[in-house]
């Protein structure tokens, strides 16, 4: 099993209690692949944008081979509704096992990000990453995958004396994890079941930090080929729920609302 990257150590309940929530807003998805060496752009649409909007729109590109230049990804190039942009290029050409990245706000040189990662070691994951510019703002993570646990430390030049560690564990339709942060004062657990291949359950608790005791528990529902069903409890008794149906291959339609102190409601729809 391959290690996973620090931040993903709680992914698998994570999937089932974050994703595919559309409970605020209507918005509209598109995703076209070209043929301009496999360069692919997806828009977002918000149908009812805000009063502080340049477009309503946020516009992404992905060009795999830059020019024909297979050696560097543009993995992200993306202007949002504030006009705001984002540059997000990689190479994994370096070396054997070697990714590069590099990030920037296409505004701000002190801003720009070089990551490095490098699985060349047999269950292990090694991650640094710094500012160009200011070396010393940097931080890394190591995470190795032993038989069904996979265990992880990041720390920045912040925190080197308290890292934040982690581990997960996936034994059979069962999965758990903890997360500790803030110098040991943040306890973040999760865990997941899958009770068969139609539904999945999941929960996570947090102890210690500002958002101690905050809780989430849900669940997943096949309920038949491309339609899913989800619905989850947060610790202020806010009850969410979404459909997410796909009417053919590369259209969906994704609903849900929230019922709290207030309700809200919100759609997706999906083509690529």
């Amino acid at each position: 099993m391959a290690p996973v990257k620090f931040d993903d150590i709680a992914k698998t309940s994570n999937e089932v209690l974050n994703d595919d929530y559309q409970t605020s807003g209507y918005q509209f998805k598109a995703k076209q692949k070209t043929s301009w060496d496999g360069a692919v752009i997806t828009s977002a649409v918000d149908l009812v944008p805000g009063k502080d909007c340049v477009t309503p729109a946020k516009l992404t590109w992905k060009f795999p081979k830059p020019l024909g230049f297979a050696a560097l990804c543009i993995d992200k190039l993306e202007m949002d509704k504030s006009g705001g942009l984002k540059l997000e290029a990689s190479s994994d050409k370096v070396y054997e096992g070697l990714k590069v990245e590099c990030k920037s706000d296409c505004k701000d040189p002190a801003k720009i990000a070089a990551a490095f990662t490098y699985t060349g070691l047999a269950d292990t994951l090694l991650k640094l990453e710094t500012k160009v510019c200011n070396p010393a703002d940097f931080g890394c993570e190591v995470t190795r995958a032993q038989g069904p646990a996979t265990l992880g430390v990041k720390c920045t030049s912040a925190n080197l004396t308290a890292p934040d560690l982690g581990v997960r564990v996936t034994q059979g339709p069962l999965f758990a994890s903890l997360c500790v942060k803030e110098s040991f004062s943040t306890y973040a657990a999760s865990c997941f079941y899958k009770v068969s291949d139609e539904v999945k359950c999941a929960a996570n608790y947090t102890h210690g930090g500002k958002k101690s005791g905050s809780f989430t528990v849900g669940l997943a529902y096949a309920l038949k080929s491309g339609t899913t069903l989800k619905a989850k409890l947060d610790q202020d008794q806010a009850v969410s729920c979404s459909v997410k149906h796909s009417l053919s291959k590369g259209f969906t339609l994704l609903g849900g609302v929230k019922y709290g102190k207030d309700v809200t409601y919100g759609l997706q729809c999906s083509i690529e």
